[in-house]
């Protein structure tokens, strides 16, 4: 094996290696980002014999040896061997070993008298839950979506429309079998979830953890496996199929990624050698309350570079278009979800976790370093500046921030009756203060659906009717609103169910009309913003967004443009957040001519009552809101439309 060295035989263990001193050097450093080549288990020939190359971090271990299905279990039968006392790495290669193995590592400390049997932090593959082994395994996968690859930076621009789907693979849609329901695996789910996904428009799949986890209530955000996808949906091969499925259909892929936290299971990273190995020691910085894990130690310089490993694994082996980060505020903040005398200040006194502000810096300059057509996005729900700001003006590096805010804000004022709406007006109006502060999506997630706070549907306020008016304009405005859209499953035919992760969503609701016309309201709201330049090409630059009234809230209505890079193109959004239409309505509006009624979410056809302004309007020379000219509109009542200033060839046909 080129690159390898064989030295002798301990037992039935060969001692090789994968390791250069380059790669020691560079993962004490912190900088080795490509560890998932190196340690783990790796299926190989040495000198013609087929075997497994084990390789383990594990400092504070007097002894280390690799226990599974091929030697019963024996801790004594295969010991590895200390790569150097300096390292910490216990590696070793096993004759006869090979991909579908079982095993851990049995680790005895030199402290405290622990033992333990632990699954590999690198491993690729694992049993399926509750079953805790992990599995050798060769990652081979001839890839089939060179053509996305190579026009990826097109689909993963700031310039450009992203529509993200946010899906729970476990719950998105079950399967009966056997007098149960089951879930749906990642063969079945590359037959039917890129086509749906194509067929409503999205850009994005933003999958929620696919990483291996022990508990499933966890959906996920309790990882064990940070290189492996859970066994539970099928092989590692199949999750490659769906991705590649998914691209082939012009979707591209975003991965949950947590680095935040993991979970306290004894098979996992925790205590992992006899000591805080992964998680921090000081047991102020190491619990995270909220959830009742661990955190990441992040000023231990081999923890770097084992999780920007892990992020760069998803980007090269699965070919992921972007990776949301999880729990960013967590990490940022020393004091969070701590009581006073719970947490500890940073050396200047302060609540800034300073060791986690440096890794997230490097996590983003390591990923757009190696893969510049690729996103981080940030769930970051405090106030923290330059979060997508480039690390070289010191930010933290990330391409894009979820806009907690607008989404808090938004959903407040739509569960309120339209009639108290006009006295909460500035509930609406002040996301724009702040909308180009960062480079914001606009997130309706999974966390607003669940634990009793009911689906988007069950928030509207009204008859049933008016619940369908209300998420039809929440999700129109959503779409006018600059930033990236974000929608999480169920929400564009409404579910009325809260989500639950041990059941699938209500697909038998699209057999009833006002379900499926607000799914079809939501593919054209996808198509218009995929289309039209000016609802997407400065989504995060104030010259894209232009007031023309935000001050009718005795009327709650709102009126704004949206432009394109050239200011060529402009799009007029009208808001009407009340059950009243408005007659005569006059807006201004800066172009003379035809002003097409693109969108209109009161249309019959989306199960509105038909109000509207029979597909266009003509500018009359009427001044109106500081403009020369003005249109006369009908709202619809709870409706949102969307016009077009039409080109000249339009306007004949429009006479």
């Amino acid at each position: 094996m080129t690159g390898g060295r064989e030295v002798t035989k301990v037992g039935n263990v060969q001692e090789f290696t994968l390791l250069t001193e380059f790669d020691v050097h560079l993962f004490r450093q912190g900088r080795h980002f490509r560890l998932y080549e190196k340690l783990g288990s790796h299926p190989l020939e040495v000198e013609g014999r087929a075997g497994t190359c084990f390789a383990v971090w594990a400092p504070n271990a007097k002894r280390v040896s690799v226990i599974g299905d091929f030697n019963s279990w024996n801790h004594d039968r295969h010991p590895l061997k200390l790569h150097d006392n300096s390292s910490g790495i216990w590696e070793g290669f096993i004759p006869g070993v090979g991909p579908g193995s079982l095993y851990k590592y049995h680790v005895v400390s030199k402290y405290n008298n622990y033992a333990a049997d632990k699954g590999d932090p690198y491993a690729f593959y694992w049993e399926a839950p509750p079953r805790t082994a992990s599995m050798v395994w060769d990652l081979k996968h001839d890839w089939n979506d060179a053509e996305w690859m190579k026009e990826r930076h097109r689909h993963n621009s700031l310039i450009s429309p992203i529509s993200i789907y946010e899906i729970h693979l476990g719950s998105w849609r079950r399967v009966r079998d056997n007098e149960r329901w089951r879930w749906t695996t990642y063969k079945e789910m590359r037959d039917c979830l890129p086509a749906y996904l194509k067929d409503t428009g999205f850009t994005h799949a933003e999958i929620m953890p696919v990483m291996e986890h022990p508990f499933y209530g966890s959906w996920g955000y309790q990882i064990i496996g940070h290189f492996a996808p859970t066994r539970r949906y099928g092989m590692p091969e199949d999750f490659m199929l769906l991705v590649e499925r998914l691209h082939k259909n012009g979707i591209g892929v975003i991965l949950d990624w947590v680095p935040s936290h993991f979970p306290t299971d004894e098979h996992g990273p925790v205590y992992f050698d006899g000591t805080h190995l992964y998680e921090y020691a000081d047991p102020r910085k190491r619990v995270n309350p909220e959830w009742n894990s661990y955190i990441f130690d992040y000023g231990k310089n081999e923890v770097r570079s084992f999780l920007i490993s892990s992020a760069l694994f998803w980007l090269d082996k699965y070919h992921a278009d972007a990776l949301r980060v999880d729990g960013v505020a967590s990490m940022l903040y020393l004091d969070y979800s701590k009581r006073p005398g719970e947490w500890a200040p940073n050396k200047y006194g302060g609540k800034e976790n300073l060791e986690a502000i440096s890794f997230l810096r490097a996590l983003n300059e390591a990923v757009y370093g190696a893969y510049p057509d690729v996103q981080t996005i940030a769930e970051e729900s405090t106030a923290w500046p330059l979060v997508s700001r480039p690390v070289y003006v010191g930010g933290l590096g990330f391409g894009m921030k979820w806009n907690m805010g607008w989404m808090h804000d938004t959903l407040e004022y739509f569960s309120k009756n339209p009639i108290y709406r006009k006295y909460h007006h500035n509930l609406l109006t002040f996301s724009i203060w702040y909308a180009f502060s960062e480079n914001f999506i606009l997130p309706l997630s999974h966390d607003e659906v669940v634990y009793g706070k009911g689906s988007l549907i069950y928030k509207m306020p009204g008859d049933l009717w008016q619940k369908f008016a209300n998420l039809r304009l929440l999700l129109g405005y959503m779409y006018g609103h600059p930033g990236k859209k974000h929608l999480f499953m169920g929400g564009e035919f409404g579910q009325f169910d809260e989500w639950y992760h041990e059941k699938s969503l209500d697909w038998h609701l699209l057999d009833l009309p006002l379900h499926q016309k607000l799914r079809d309201w939501v593919r054209d709201l996808n198509n218009l913003y995929r289309r039209e330049k000016a609802l997407h090409e400065l989504d995060f630059d104030p010259k894209g967004f232009e007031w023309i009234d935000c001050r009718d809230w005795t009327q709650s209505i709102i009126s704004f443009l949206r432009k394109d890079k050239a200011a060529e193109d402009l799009i007029l959004v009208v808001c009407n957040f009340t059950p009243v239409p408005r007659m005569n309505y006059r807006v201004g509006v800066p172009r003379s001519g035809i002003w097409k009624e693109v969108l209109n979410s009161d249309a019959k056809e989306y199960g509105g009552s038909g109000h509207g302004n029979f597909g266009a309007v003509e500018a009359t020379p009427v001044a109106f809101h500081n403009k020369y000219r003005s249109l006369s509109l009908t709202l619809p009542p709870l409706g949102i439309l969307f016009l077009k200033n039409a080109e000249p060839s339009d306007r004949d046909s429009l006479k």
